[in-house]
């Protein structure tokens, strides 16, 4: 009978990098987040349930950190356009 692996220090460690990725790149966080989401929602251990809140936390910063992306996104070429409509009068 093979034996059940423990994968509970994996979960934690893609919690903290999907923090760490929410910053830089929000779509990469917030994949690794749920995969980490996933792999804690399998182990019932004490660092499982840490990793469980981690990936939460790097969830919704990727969450945030995408919106603010997309507004100033949208914002920046908005100001650009402005500037070449500006130019071509």
């Amino acid at each position: 009978m093979p034996e059940k692996s423990d994968f509970s220090s994996v979960s934690y460690m893609l919690g903290v990098l999907s923090i760490i990725f929410s910053f830089f790149t929000p779509f990469a966080g917030l994949i690794i987040g749920i995969v980490g989401l996933r792999f804690s929602g399998k182990q019932k251990t004490e660092m499982a349930k840490k990793a469980n809140k981690l990936s939460k936390i790097g969830i919704v910063i990727s969450i945030i950190m995408l919106i603010v992306m997309i507004v100033l996104s949208i914002k920046y070429n908005q100001a650009i356009l402005g500037n070449l409509q500006n130019v071509g009068a």
